[in-house]
């Protein structure tokens, strides 16, 4: 098992900072995130992300991303992209810079719900057996443009959208060639819409469980009540070590299940510093995964940075 951190959870770092400070903390790998996002007075997850690789412009960036990388000693978890699988020009593009870099797997998304307004865009009022639908045609492409290029298109179980859990992402993807698709199980998300026991879950994944997002979530109950009179509950990002999500319980169920790729973090929390927050989780997780008889590879050791 390797460790990497996703850079949309970076997002008070530069390129070359996020390598320099990931390698010193001993981390195996990174996650780039690739999208064109709005400017901010201020870094931000979504937007000002100084991590952020844009879309615009891409293929001119991959010999700065690979020189950055390659530099650190670091290696690709993947690359985090955001191209939906109906924007076919989009998605042929990360999966050729996906192969080009040599970063074996690359998000592609799948469709919002009909009542989502995911990324500020107006719901589309589709109803999901459309929207499911439309899902699976277009993935059905996006598996023979990943095979075309040898890389790997991953589906992320994400709420608000049409595979919020485990078993609705195995249905979509059901008959396609697991060389070249697969589902990233991501603990976090799960904790908000799609929960289904990890054991059965990743078992249930089986050959298209390709990808692990580790973060945590929490539920708190809001100050106002609805219109009936009840409470009102709502969920918000927690560290590691403070959600409602076990990371041993999960960690022991990837073991049952030979899971031993890649687990990539996106804390999506706020309440330590980055460069406190990014070394905390990478020694928790270590710890975590010793507990749940997970065999970690050997990494950089802390404050050090490979030239390699």
């Amino acid at each position: 098992m390797k460790f990497s951190v996703f850079t949309a959870s970076t997002p008070d770092w530069t390129p070359q900072q996020a390598v320099s400070e990931l390698s010193a903390q001993g981390w195996h790998g990174i996650e780039w995130r690739v999208t064109d996002q709005a400017d901010a007075r201020e870094p931000g997850f979504w937007a000002g992300n100084k991590a952020t690789w844009p879309m615009t412009g891409l293929e001119d960036s991959l010999p700065e991303i690979a020189r950055l990388t390659s530099e650190a000693g670091l290696e690709y978890s993947g690359l985090g992209g955001y191209a939906r699988c109906d924007d076919h020009d989009g998605v042929e593009r990360v999966l050729a810079a996906t192969a080009a870099l040599g970063a074996r797997q690359v998000r592609v998304n799948v469709l919002p719900l009909g009542n989502s307004t995911m990324g500020g865009q107006e719901p589309s009022g589709l109803s999901y057996p459309e929207l499911f639908d439309a899902t699976r045609e277009h993935y059905e492409w996006v598996a023979g443009r990943a095979a075309h290029h040898g890389v790997k298109a991953l589906v992320e179980l994400h709420h608000g959208t049409v595979t919020a859990s485990a078993s609705s992402a195995r249905r979509l993807l059901e008959g396609l060639d697991p060389n070249h698709v697969g589902v990233i199980h991501d603990l976090g998300n799960l904790l908000i819409e799609g929960w289904e026991s990890p054991l059965p879950a990743l078992e249930l994944l089986g050959p298209y469980l390709a990808h692990v997002h580790v973060k945590n979530a929490r539920w708190v109950r809001a100050d106002e009540r609805d219109e009936a009179g009840a409470a009102v509950w709502v969920n918000e990002w927690a560290p590691l070590t403070e959600g409602q999500g076990s990371v041993l319980a999960y960690f022991k169920a990837l073991a049952q299940v030979g899971y031993d790729a890649w687990v990539t973090v996106e804390d999506f929390s706020t309440d330590l510093p980055l460069t406190e927050r990014t070394a905390g989780n990478l020694d928790f997780l270590r710890r975590a995964a010793a507990l749940a008889g997970l065999t970690v590879n050997a990494s950089l050791p802390a404050g050090s940075t490979s030239k390699g």
